[in-house]
Formats: structure tokens, sequence, C-alpha cells
């Protein structure tokens, strides 16, 4: 209790949850001390950064490693504290809040909040729009127009935007409390095998670690975990500007997707902690768990966690489930590159790739979803896929070393920016495209925010330590055009108004329920004929709206050849037409072909009975039948 002096003592606490939990004035402590050394608290007043006092905790007050004890009547708005053991001072690692002025401090934090009838919205992955993005460059640049920029707030002022766009969960790159001050360590000493084959490698490396700490904009490191980054807040209080946030997307329909980074050091117990806590503090949809080491089977079979969104780049099923085993909610996902790489050598004409993008584009696990990009936070934006072929990292200070070598990317013509009206034509016609291929597949898609109206990083593939213009979103590029913004909102909307585009689980290609045509089909210069040679770079593919709740029947016609192909629109049922409702390409002129190859089938139906169009080079079309 409180004396005369001014000073605590440790009353009797008790070893879970740990941390700090605060109840009217009551303060309970636990701290994971696995040494024989002293230990304790340390606590500073608020105001100054002084010491106040130091409180040891009580040998006898222990379970297992933990040390626990609680301070009666302490004013927890008057302090922060940090733990000690021996001569060093520590950081509470399940701080709810981290403060910075000479040193990092713990606080304290009351944690009441009124949620009202707030919970998480379980959208189903087939009907998930996922948008990636960085707290502070969504609204950072002085173009977003934000009230309070950089900040959780400046994502809530984004909510119309986002729902005009379509969107239906944010995933956040980390938000939580971390060291923007990246030092580069002692590099270990090179293999001799090194040596030999690099005589320049052990200087290099020996250079990037003389430089000046970077700034570490990503934050993919070792962070305090149960803290929102308060340098995302617009106050005093993140914690509550995060709740803020999640209670105002949920209630505009919009999911909250978390990142979490854990490195190989990290304990799987406090792994789980740290998302549990996530989960029932700030009603998080979904989390996103990047590192090593991951303890996903338990997480995955964690009973809390099984209405919320799990995101992981291998799944082990056959782990997680029992054989015959069916989850109540989907709530597994896989997420990786591969479709990102093997998509975008489609996407610039590459050879032999038929194959693998048929089956990205039907990809749907029955027991897990899978999540579809061709742009994320690391490598090229999209505009920068479409405009560069190299990467360019100089500002990253690392004589262009760091990131990525292998991008199959294709400048279009001419590196970088272009005032060539074909050059930049061509780049939009590919980013459309781009953007079908990943919305238009049976997974989850998830649009890199800004890729919308073609944000450009100049070539960085790897701007992990750029916090200024070359990271934050440049909004003054959609004031001054639309037509990617407008492009997308319109695929968007294509896709959940068709049920036939996001179905639960995988196309069969199979005529199952007996209607006369198979779920999905492909197509070539004849219909129901395919070409899937090598050297093909074109496929019609359909799909029969009769397996979803009788939909339309939609036809899709890639040519990502740079000739112009003839595709074949299969019969429709008695009395049905097609209609081209989206293409990627110049309209006027693709509905003047498909005109000429309608007066061509009108001459040879009696004989033939087949429509076709001809689409021009690195097009896709749309269309809808009947």
């Amino acid at each position: 209790m409180k004396n005369m002096q001014n000073t605590y003592q440790l009353t009797r606490g008790t070893p879970y949850p740990l941390g700090t939990s605060v109840t009217k004035g009551r303060v309970n402590f636990a701290a994971v001390m696995n040494t024989r050394e002293d230990c304790g608290i340390i606590l500073y007043d608020r105001k100054t950064g002084k010491e106040v006092q130091r409180l040891p905790f009580h040998e006898k007050e222990r379970k297992g490693n933990i040390r626990y004890g609680a301070l009666e009547h302490l004013e927890a708005d008057r302090y922060d504290y940090n733990f000690y053991r021996g001569s060093k001072e520590i950081v509470d690692p399940y701080a709810k809040a981290v403060r910075k002025k000479d040193r990092l401090y713990s606080c304290f934090l009351e944690q009441e909040y009124c949620w009202e009838e707030d919970r998480e919205l379980r959208i189903p992955y087939q009907d998930s729009i996922f948008y990636l993005l960085h707290v502070k460059g969504f609204t950072r640049h002085k173009s977003s127009e934000a009230e309070h920029k950089g900040t959780f707030l400046g994502i809530t002022e984004k909510i119309p935007y986002l729902k005009e766009l379509g969107i239906t969960a944010i995933e956040l790159m980390p938000a939580y409390e971390f060291d923007e001050c990246q030092t580069k360590e002692e590099p270990e000493e090179l293999p001799a095998y090194m040596k030999e084959r690099y005589k320049e490698a052990k200087q290099a490396v020996r250079r990037e670690a003389d430089q000046k700490p970077k700034v570490n904009y990503w934050g993919y490191q070792a962070g305090y975990y149960f803290a929102p980054k308060r340098s995302y807040a617009a106050g005093d209080r993140p914690d509550l500007e995060f709740k803020n946030m999640v209670k105002l997307l949920h209630q505009n329909g919009i999911e909250v997707i978390m990142q979490f980074y854990f490195p190989a050091r990290m304990k799987q117990g406090f792994i789980l902690e740290v998302l549990k806590y996530w989960v029932l503090e700030y009603h998080i949809d979904g989390i996103h768990i990047k590192g090593e080491r991951i303890p996903i089977t338990l997480l995955a079979t964690e009973p809390m966690f099984a209405n919320i969104k799990l995101l992981y780049h291998d799944l082990p099923i056959e782990e997680i489930y029992e054989p015959g085993e069916q989850p109540a909610y989907k709530n597994l996902a896989c997420y990786r590159d591969d479709f990102m790489y093997d998509v975008r050598k489609f996407l610039k004409g590459d050879d032999n790739q038929l194959y693998a993008f048929t089956d990205y584009q039907r990809r749907n696990p029955g027991k897990a979803g899978v999540i579809n990009f061709i742009t994320n936070y690391y490598g090229f934006t999209l505009m920068d896929l479409v405009s560069y072929d190299r990467k360019h990292n100089e500002s990253n200070g690392e004589d262009n070393r760091d990131g990525t070598d292998y991008n199959f990317s294709w400048n279009c013509g001419e590196e970088g920016k272009s005032r060539k009206k074909a050059v930049q034509a061509l780049r939009r016609k590919q980013i459309k495209n781009a953007l079908i291929m990943v919305f238009l597949a049976q997974g989850t898609p998830l649009l890199r925010a800004g890729d919308e109206f073609l944000q450009s990083q100049n070539g960085n593939n790897n701007p992990y330590c750029q916090d200024n213009e070359i990271s934050w979103l440049k909004w003054d590029t959609l004031k001054k055009d639309r037509e990617i913004f407008e492009f997308t909102k319109a695929l968007i909307a294509l896709r959940k108004k068709h049920p036939v585009l996001h179905q639960e689980e995988r196309m069969s290609m199979a005529d199952t329920r007996s209607c006369g045509y198979p779920e999905l089909s492909y197509h070539g210069e004849e219909a129901w004929k395919p070409r899937m040679e090598n050297y093909s770079r074109h496929i019609g593919v359909m799909y029969c709206g009769r397996y979803a709740a009788e939909d339309d029947f939609i036809y899709i016609a890639y040519n990502m050849h740079w000739q112009k192909q003839r595709f074949a629109l299969p019969k429709l049922p008695k009395d049905g037409v097609w209609n081209m409702i989206l293409t990627t390409g110049e309209a006027a002129r693709i509905e003047k072909s498909m005109e000429k190859s309608m007066e061509k089938s009108m001459e040879k139906k009696g004989r033939h009975g087949k429509e076709e169009v001809l689409l021009e080079g690195r097009t896709i079309a749309i269309f809808a039948g009947r």
C-alpha cells in the first residue's frame, strides 16, 4: 500500500495474465523471469521520466518462472514502468502500450471499452475482397486530404472510398509497436567457400553494416506485440483509436486482418498468447502469420480461432483435420507467391503457361481458402510491373543489391516513365488484364492499395526503409485519372454480381447436374477444343451459371499473344445471346470486330451454326449469356 513517503509495497498478486492488468486502483504485475538474480519492477514518473522506486518481487510470489505481485491504490496515469533483472532493464514484452522519451517505457492501460454489439463479420472467403495497406503510407501524403494523416483515424476517413471500391477486408502490415530505427548487427564471418567464390562479398557486407541506422518502415522484426503502434495514432491512446477503427469498419461491412511477424527466437506459447489477445481485445477478423517456426497446427486447431481467418503460406491440412472432417466455417487460407509469379509470366506472354494459368483460375480447396494476388507489399507495384524490366532500388543505399532480381515484369517497350502513347496504352491494357486475372480467379482476390490508381514507386521493389513519397500513396493520381479505378470498381462489382465467378469450392469440368453443360469448360478457335500446346497463349473459359443459383453463362476470352486470335463462342441454350460486358481493349474495335464476326457467322449459320469473335493482341474480353 501507499505510505507517507510516497512509496509503494508489493502485495500478493496473481501469475496471470502476464504483463499488467489494471482494475480500480489495483495493478497486478506478472513477468517471466528465468533467473536467480534479483528482479522486480521499476516505477517512473510519467512527466519527467525519472525513476521513482524499485520494487523487488518476493521470492514466495512465484509460479514456475513467473514472478508476480500487486500494487494497491497506484495512480496508474501518473506512472510508467519497466521490469528489471539484475542490472538489466526490460521493457515488458506484454505491455499494452509503449512510450518513448529518452528510452522506452511500458505503460499502464485501463482496458474498459464499449464495443456495443460489435462482433467479427465472418465473411466467407469466396465473398471477400482483400485490400492490403500500410497504416501510415495509406493516408500520410498531403494529397490524401485526410485530417489525421498516416493514422488509424486516417483509415476510417477513407471508409467511403473503400466501400465505393467494393472492399470487404483490409489487411494491415505490422501495426503493433516496433522500433522504427533499424540497426545492422555485426555480420558473421563468411565461410571459406564464399571467400573463394566471391572475393568482394565480405567487404560488401561490412560496408552495409557500417551504414547509419535506417528507417524501419515496414516493421518486419520483433516488436511489442500487445501494443498498437503509437506513431500510427493521432492522439495519446492508440488502443482506443484502433478499437474505434475496427468498430467503424465493422459497421460498414469491412473486416480487419492483422499481419504478425515472429522471428525464429519467439516462443510458440508466446505467439499463441499474442494472437489470442488481439482477437479478444481488439475484435480483429483475421490474422496473417509471417515468420519462422510458426506453430501453425497449434494455431489452426485453437478453438478460439475457429471463426477467425488464419492466413499462412503452408497449411498441413492432413494434420489439422481428420479424414472426412469438414470445418463448419472455412477459416484457413493459403497465402503464397506461386499465383503471383506464374500469372505474371502468362500476362507478359511467356510460353508454356496455359496449364498453370487455368489451374490457378479454378484453384479453390475444399477445406481452406486461397488468396490470389499479382502484387504485394514486396516487389513492384502494378504500375511498375508494366513499366520496369529491372529493379531500381538505388535510393535504399545498398547499391541496388537488395530486393529480388526475379520480378517477371515487362516494361512494354521503354524502361520507366514514358511519353510514348503506344507504350502508355499498352501498359494500361496490361494493368487491366492483370486485374481481371486476379479478380476472376476462383480464390479470394487481394488488391495492393494504390494499384487501382496507378501508384508507382519509381521501380523500387523493396522500399522497406522508405518512409517518404516513394512509399506513400499519392491520391492526386486518382484525381487526375480515374480510368483504372473505375475499371477496378466495375470488375469487383462484376465478380459480386455473378456467383458463378466466386464459388465456395473448386469447380468441376463435368456435367454433374445433367443440364447439358459442364460447370467449367475450355475453348479455342473451335468451341470445346482448347489449344494447350506450349506455344499457345490464348484460351476461352466458360462458366455455366446453372451451377450457381441460375446465374448467367460467363465466357472469358484471354489473349496474351501479341497477335490477334479468333475465339469460338459456345452455343447457348435456346434463345440465348452472348453480350460483351467488359474488355481491356479498345471498345470500338472489339465491337466492330465482333459485329463482323457475327455477320460471317450469320451467313454460315445454316452450314456451321457457330459464332466467333476476333480479339486483338494482349486483350481480354468478358461475355455474358442467358
